[in-house]
């Protein structure tokens, strides 16, 4: 099977990297004769004129290998796949010079496959060149990124620093329209970061490259200019070569040299530095003896050091990081390395401070280990100069004292007037309560840029989310003033791994607005229903997703000193960590029941079409079962990639959960597997999930087990009893039969419901 014109004209894309791929190219020639061959085996091979093949795929196929079929897809990546659409080979795992959105770079620790950028040997040579764009690979070792020479470090990029690495000058694909977000993920199994697309616009493209001179650059191209425009190029000057001012040095651009020691130290000797910026030697001024009286400086807007003699730890405050480095007589620096509003995480030095600079704006604050004189003499150095500053300013700084204190008493009246009218308008007495921070509006117009397009990520029922985890309340949003009040006050008692963590919250005038936990990947629909980024959850991830959400709903049903009935658990609602772990967010929704309650009526049935049980869409009856019909639909859609409301099968009318119930009759339920897992899952997991969530959405409430036994029943504790048709499970003949159910409010952009379908 000849295939040679499907790659004419596409340089560019991801194909380019097969160079790469085993065996490598390690010789390159012309020759204008060349084809490319799909053989029955599923290996891809370019053959030469004379029959040589100078690169294979070395893929083949297992079982039956008809319908082989090799095809770049619009993503670029070039795969061999099945007539069952199941990858037997993908560009994509052998990434060449190009970077383009849907690749992985990383490792995967359990087949120790590790994925980076390598330069071509020059321009018109794609064997593997000097240099490469690696992610850092280490268990246990915090993410950083470093373009190398062989096996030497050129230059670090910087850290993860929560939003981006912190080396990298502020790249925003398009500020207008940002189609692209990066993820990052950790767990066991594996440690990448990939840029997504958010959309289907492919009107914007971007790539980065390794050239063959150890450059890294981004080019952007925006339709229908074909022009490629670099938009980012790395290294950027002379700070950026790695550890070029020595150990304790820090790096600046604004001074000259550009080189100079962190306070505390200084050169060895002073004649070894030449004044063409060659590497420094700094040393301390005071050796430390590990005394109760040592101490830290805080260094502003740093780069952090090399973290490869550092130890992170995700679930210690900045207080705890101090404690514990001041504990360790090794330690010598600490930090918090995310810049996102109340995010956790410590990063503790050991030995030396390597490859340190001073940024211009958004660096970091380092805190550098000193001895307690050197200290002293630190704080009595700034007292001198705090006091000539105070003789200069002292007579300024009164008169202008004396004219506020006429302003405030002319405005303090009409202030207090409002205060109170917001005070009592918004009900911040009962918020007040809680024990969770209230912020001022500037503070957080300043932290989100003034609301910057830039910093947003995305839109929901009660507003828009931006970057730092500030869920602002939209005016035109279905949910309200009590709807705000009711997550700020039910979710501020929370303490569960589980559940999203509120920091605090803003209410000024019109503004009404919650800050939680920052969450780099996002929310679960955002994998599970993106045929570009499903593949990035593998089953492993996906099951550990199921127990999660379990384990915090049993939280919510039992172990919380209330019973909440969370009302609207969906993909969109269940938020995700650095390292996949599953947060249940959004409680505008929910309703706490006092210890000996169970269920109640309303007539106001809200929630999100498709995860709405059917006696709460049909009688406003909701209960802590309620919330387990709609887990049962959440792990069927985990499952299968496929939403429930919208799905539709060839064969029959039946929603997802209909689907499902047919192949568990047949003895097929394996069948329901997301297509993009091919076979990398545990038949006992996934058959297990299944049959728990067919339990879960069955029709009656007293059918369904309660959150205890589903947690019990994913982890493998006995055997499970036989599930009875779910709910919903309609012919569509039937569906214009049913009627007079209330009208069911969505919690998001959905449409109103007034009757129940089969989708």
């Amino acid at each position: 099977m000849v295939m040679a014109p499907l790659f004419q004209g596409t340089r560019n894309l991801s194909w380019v990297s097969l160079a790469q791929a085993t065996p490598r190219i390690d010789t390159w020639e012309y020759d204008n004769s060349g084809v490319v061959i799909l053989d029955n085996q599923g290996n891809l091979a370019l053959v030469n004129g004379s029959g040589k093949a100078i690169w294979s795929s070395n893929s083949s196929a297992s079982g039956s290998n008809i319908n082989l079929l090799a095809q770049l897809l619009d993503t670029g990546n070039l795969v061999i796949k099945n007539g069952n659409e199941i990858f037997i080979w993908q560009s994509f795992d052998y990434p060449g010079d190009t970077y383009i959105p849907g690749m992985k770079l990383g490792k995967n620790f359990i087949t120790g496959r590790e994925l980076y950028l390598i330069s071509w040997r020059s321009a018109d040579d794609p064997s593997p060149g000097e240099y490469t764009l690696r992610y850092s690979i280490d268990k246990g070792k915090y993410q950083e990124i470093y373009i190398m020479r062989s096996s030497a470090v050129e230059t670090r990029i910087g850290p993860y620093n929560g939003i981006s690495f912190s080396g990298w000058p502020n790249f925003t694909p398009d500020p207008a329209d940002p189609t692209y977000n990066m993820y990052m993920i950790v767990n066991q199994n594996e440690m990448y970061f990939a840029y997504m697309s958010n959309s289907n616009d492919t009107s914007f493209l971007f790539r980065t490259i390794v050239t063959p001179g150890g450059k890294v650059e981004t080019l952007q191209q925006k339709l229908p200019n074909r022009e490629w425009i670099e938009s980012v190029s790395l290294p950027v000057d002379y700070c950026d070569n790695y550890e070029v001012c020595g150990p304790y040095g820090s790096c600046n651009t604004a001074t000259s040299p550009n080189c100079g020691c962190l306070k505390g130290f200084e050169l060895k000797k002073l004649n070894e530095t030449s004044h063409d910026n060659n590497t420094n030697v700094c040393r301390r001024r005071v050796a430390l003896d590990c005394e109760p009286k040592e101490g830290f400086l805080r260094f502003s807007s740093m780069k952090l050091p090399d973290t490869v003699n550092a130890v992170f730890s995700d679930n210690m405050s900045l207080q705890d990081c101090e404690i514990a480095c001041k504990k360790n007589c090794s330690c010598t620096a600490y930090a918090n390395p995310n810049i996102t509003i109340g995010s956790m995480g410590c990063l503790l030095w050991f030995r030396d401070l390597i490859d340190a600079r001073v940024y211009s704006q958004n660096g970091q604050d380092l805190y550098v280990r000193l001895a307690a004189s050197e200290l002293s003499d630190l704080h009595s150095s700034f007292q001198s100069k705090k006091r000539v500053v105070m003789k200069v300013t002292f007579p300024i700084v009164t008169v202008l004292t004396l004219l506020g204190l006429m302003l405030a008493f002319y405005t303090s009246r009409k202030w207090k007037k409002r205060s109170h009218a917001d005070r009592d308008g918004n009900n911040t007495n009962q918020m007040g309560s809680v024990g969770v921070p209230l912020f001022s509006l500037s503070k957080i117009s300043r932290a989100t840029n003034d609301f910057s397009i830039d910093n947003k990520l995305g839109d929901g029922g009660f507003g828009p989310v931006y970057k730092i985890a500030v869920k602002r309340l939209s005016k035109s949003s279905g949910q309200g003033l009590v709807e705000f009040e009711n997550e700020v006050i039910c979710i501020a008692k929370f303490q569960h791994r589980n559940l999203v963590k509120l920091l605090g919250y803003c209410v000024q005038g019109d503004e009404k607005m919650l800050i939680y936990e920052y969450m780099p990947n996002k929310s679960l629909d955002s994998f599970l229903f993106d045929e570009s980024r499903k593949s990035l959850l593998d089953w492993s991830q996906r099951f550990q997703i199921i127990q999660g959400i379990a384990r915090g709903l049993l939280y919510l049903h039992q172990d919380s000193r209330l019973r909440v009935v969370h009302r609207d658990l969906k993909a969109g609602n269940i938020l995700l960590d650095h390292q996949m772990c599953p947060k249940i967010s959004d409680f505008g929704l929910a309703r706490m029941f006092k210890e000996n309650e169970s269920e109640a009526n309303t007539r106001r049935v809200v929630g999100t079409l498709g995860y709405i049980s059917p006696e709460y869409a049909a009688n406003g009856l909701f209960s802590l079962k309620s919330d387990v019909f709609s887990f049962g639909v959440l792990v069927l859609e985990i499952v299968s990639g496929k939403k429930n409301r919208g799905f539709v099968h060839e064969d029959h009318d039946c929603n997802l959960l209909g689907h499902a119930w047919r192949l568990f009759k047949e003895g097929k339920s394996i069948d329901l597997i997301d297509e993009c897992l091919h076979a990398s899952y545990s038949a006992c997991e996934l058959s297990r999930s299944i049959h728990v969530a067919l339990l879960c959405v069955q029709q009656r409430v007293e059918d369904r087990p309660n959150t205890q036994a589903v947690v019990g029943m994913l982890g493998g504790e006995g055997p499970l009893p036989s599930p009875k048709k779910p709910a919903f499970f309609i012919p569509e003949s039937e569906i214009n039969s049913i009627s007079n159910l209330p009208l069911i409010s969505s919690s998001v952009n959905e449409l109103t419901l007034s009757q129940v379908d089969c989708r």
